[in-house]
């Protein structure tokens, strides 16, 4: 499935600020419910810290793209999508770290 990153950096920004919601979303999840959120309990202080220095830097423009996932993809790629509902939410910010934004000139 061919995902569509975000045309600008603000676009970016929203994108994250959405998995950070997610997140704590998640965590609060774990609080209700911690039996069946058992499996997510491990990773989600990790992966809160992970978006929030990703926001960070997004926000006060040290931000850099890379060739690399970024540090959080190890953990999502380790969980289920019925713990990790927002794996496609977090999948398209690490698209768009390894890729770039989306600019209209790629080829489909």
């Amino acid at each position: 499935m061919n995902i569509k990153r975000p045309q600008t950096m603000e676009e970016y920004i929203e994108l994250v600020d959405q998995a950070v919601f997610e997140t704590a979303d998640l965590r609060a999840s774990i609080e209700y419910d911690s039996e069946f959120m058992e499996g997510v309990a491990g990773f989600v202080t990790e992966l809160e810290n992970e978006l929030n220095i990703l926001l960070k830097s997004l926000k006060d423009e040290s931000y850099a793209f890379s060739k690399e996932d970024l540090p959080f993809m190890s953990l999502v790629n380790s969980v289920s999508d019925m713990l990790l509902p927002f794996k496609h939410l977090l999948r398209q910010i690490n698209n768009t770290h390894t890729l770039g934004l989306e600019t209209g000139q790629e080829k489909t």
